[in-house]
Formats: C-alpha cells, structure tokens, sequence
C-alpha cells in the first residue's frame, strides 16, 4: 500500500480553501491538485461568465440576503471581491464599488416601487443568471470537499491501515 504523506493537514487544507487545488499541490498530490484546480475553477468562471459577472455577490440587507454567496465563498480568494465590494458599498460612509461594479450588489432603488438593479439583471440576462449562480455554488461545494480530502487524506485510507491492522492481530493470535 502506498503511504500519503499529508504533510500540515491544517495548512493544507487552508491552501485548499485560499485557491482550489493548491492544498494537494502542496502535500505533492500533483494530478490530483491540478485536476481540482482546472474543475472547480473552470465550473466558476464559467458561471461568472455566463452570469455576466453579476451572479457573485455579498448582500445582507433585509430586501437581499443572498445565501448563495456562503456556498460561493467555497472556492476562496476568487469570490473575496464580492466581500470587499460589499464593505465599500453597505459601509459607512457608503462608497461606490470599485472595478466597474464587479462583484458588487446589486444597487437599491431610490422608491421602493422603482425596479431595482437586481431586477434589471434577472430580466436581461434571463436564466443565464440563476444558471451562472447554481455554476458558482457547485464550484464553492465541491471545493469544499477537496478541502476535506486535503485535511484528511483520500477516503478509505485510515479504514485499510485498520483492517490490515486487525487482519495481522489476527494472524498473530
């Protein structure tokens, strides 16, 4: 049986969480690592991308909490400008988003009878925009599954050291 050496299982598993993939290169899992790194990032771009950029986002205002941001912040540093747009933009005193509103939420109306930003997003880009917000989730979810295979090591391994273990206690007695 080949050994695995998971090296500092908490660092690993941080490098993991800071950009997919990074926490297996590190403990030398090199096809691994990079296969996780071209899957979770290619699945979150192209949701970024479909969703013209809009479909990553921090709100917690009473109108828009969007949970789907904590399933996002899965994949790590590459949804942290969501974080900081939304500092800028709920902070006080409020300050207009930085990159051309990337990332940022979206911006609420002056009357609450008005359409707001959100809205105009769903309407013109359709499904495009719950389909790049599901691409997104799925990235930050599985993502975090490497994490824990990162922190813990491939499935199974601890449970074959057990019984091989047990098997020559067995032969022993």
């Amino acid at each position: 049986m080949v050994e695995i050496d998971l090296r500092n299982a908490g660092l690993a598993a941080f490098l993991a969480w800071l950009w997919p993939g990074a926490g297996h290169l590190y403990q030398r899992r090199y096809a691994k690592g990079i296969l996780l790194m071209v899957v979770v990032l290619s699945m979150y771009f192209f949701g970024l991308f479909i969703g013209e950029g809009h479909v990553v986002y921090a709100s917690w205002t009473p109108t828009d909490k969007r949970w789907q941001y904590i399933c996002q912040l899965g994949t790590g540093l590459v949804a942290l400008p969501a974080l900081v747009q939304a500092r800028r933009v709920f902070g006080e005193p409020p300050k207009p988003p930085l990159w051309d509103g990337f990332m940022a939420p979206p911006e609420q109306p002056v009357r609450p009878e008005s359409p707001d930003e959100l809205a105009r997003w769903h309407e013109r880009l359709s499904y495009r925009f719950e389909l790049g917000t599901l691409y997104t989730m799925i990235a930050g979810l599985l993502n975090i599954l490497a994490i824990y295979d990162a922190y813990a090591g491939p499935f199974g391994a601890s449970e074959e050291d057990e019984e091989s273990d047990d098997s020559e206690k067995d032969r022993d007695s």
